[in-house]
């Protein structure tokens, strides 16, 4: 298996874009110091904060702002054009990703009521009423190999998705795979432009569509939000609606299946689980901490000279947030039981997971949920699930932020 190649005294990590051994990548990272140079696809170099102390420093701090006009690199056309990872920069400040300050506020005070805890608590009788349909139907054939992140993990998140953005469930597919293209590092440019300039497409027609027949969904909300004339405008819409398919069902997809992958790779830990001394919330957590669902956050930028972890992050330079390394921080999770493990009686450190700070995931609350509800019932249906491959044998979708397996072969009733 190949791992990530350091190059030269000033200690270039190469990061593989077909994340080959995520494992020994995130070990790389976190022994190259709390911030580090990195070289991501195409030769494109980045500084990668690895450590929770610099990271909550980095995620902080007012001058390492979303801006992409604060990047030297792209502003001096060092980027291709088609870059497959300018997917995750927003090109005009105009959701909550891509926003700082009073204007990041802004749209946060706008949005919080649809994120809100008390908003996403109401939904978990439908969450988990979807789960208890999506397990009946995995009922034929569970005794056959069967892919649990395509026919469970996927369609969990975006069935909610799909009904908070009130579209049909016939289009819950075609968003999926959308943004499968749309993460992909190995995208070539022109699909990767064709699949963006689809989805701006999809979600100028979804919003007209709701200014025409509004309902009880999010997108409705959004658009009939703000007082006083200080509403959001259909581009900050669409942008939001972005952001919630983007982040939060592949964060949830991701925390399933690892979630699931986990459990059956360390069988005394989930005996806790099993005798009741360990909660399912106590499995997310850890899950969220040993395999977070996001390996590197893609970019903030300097709009002057930033010290941060030992190096000075020079005004135009990038900065992306590691979660992988930042997740075998000694200093915060202590050495025993070694971060490298999945430990469901780990007692220091807390994750970050969700990120930290102003820019702190909206969509936190539903995934937890999720979790909480979708894991404890899937076992109790299938208790003696197994994997169908050998853990080894499980492949990663290349892309440097998603940490997404392929798919996740099982058998429900071996």
């Amino acid at each position: 298996m190949s791992c990530p190649v350091e190059h030269g005294s000033g200690g270039i990590v190469t990061l593989d874009p077909y994340v080959k051994n995520l494992r020994a990548e995130r070990e790389y990272l976190h022994a190259a110091g709390p911030v580090t140079r990195v070289e991501l696809p195409d030769g494109v170099t980045a500084w990668a904060v690895t450590r929770h102390e610099a990271a909550r420093a980095a995620l902080t701090d007012p001058r390492l702002v979303k801006d992409i006009a604060h990047w030297d690199d792209f502003q001096k056309g060092r980027i291709p054009e088609a870059w497959p990872l300018m997917s995750t920069i927003p090109p005009t400040p105009t959701n909550l990703l891509g926003t700082d300050g009073a204007e990041h506020k802004r749209l946060r005070l706008l949005t919080a009521k649809a994120f809100s805890a008390r908003s996403v608590e109401r939904l978990r009788p439908r969450v988990h009423d979807l789960t208890v349909e999506l397990l009946d139907g995995l009922e034929t054939g569970a005794h056959e190999p069967l892919d649990l992140k395509n026919e469970f993990a996927f369609k969990l998140p975006m069935s909610v998705i799909g009904e908070l953005y009130g579209v049909d469930a016939a289009e819950h597919g075609y968003l999926r795979d959308m943004y499968v293209k749309f993460f992909s590092a190995v995208t070539g440019p022109e699909e990767f432009l064709e699949t963006y300039a689809t989805l701006e497409r999809y979600y100028e027609g979804m919003i007209a569509d709701k200014r025409a027949n509004p309902g009880e969904d999010l997108t409705t909300e959004l658009l009939n939000a703000g007082e006083n004339g200080d509403a959001l405008t259909d581009l900050e819409v669409r942008g939001t609606l972005q952001v919630v398919v983007a982040a939060g069902h592949e964060t949830t997809v991701n925390l399933l299946c690892n979630a699931v992958r986990a459990l059956l790779a360390h069988p005394e830990q989930f005996d806790l689980v099993k005798e009741g001394r360990v909660g399912w919330d106590t499995v997310v957590e850890e899950t969220l901490r040993f395999d977070p669902p996001t390996s590197n956050m893609i970019f903030r930028f300097a709009t002057e000279d930033v010290e941060l972890g030992g190096q000075t992050i020079r005004k135009g330079e990038a900065l992306m947030t590691s979660y992988g390394a930042i997740s075998r921080d000694r200093d915060e999770h202590g050495e025993e039981p070694h971060p490298d493990t999945f430990d469901l009686t780990r007692e220091k450190g807390r994750h970050i997971s969700f990120g930290y700070g102003p820019h702190v995931c909206p969509g936190s609350h539903l995934a937890r949920m999720e979790g909480q509800i979708a894991l404890p019932l899937l076992f109790e249906r299938f208790p003696d699930l197994r994997l169908a491959v050998a853990d080894e044998e499980l492949e990663h979708h290349p892309s440097i932020v998603v940490n997404s397996m392929k798919e996740l072969p099982v058998v429900l009733r071996p």
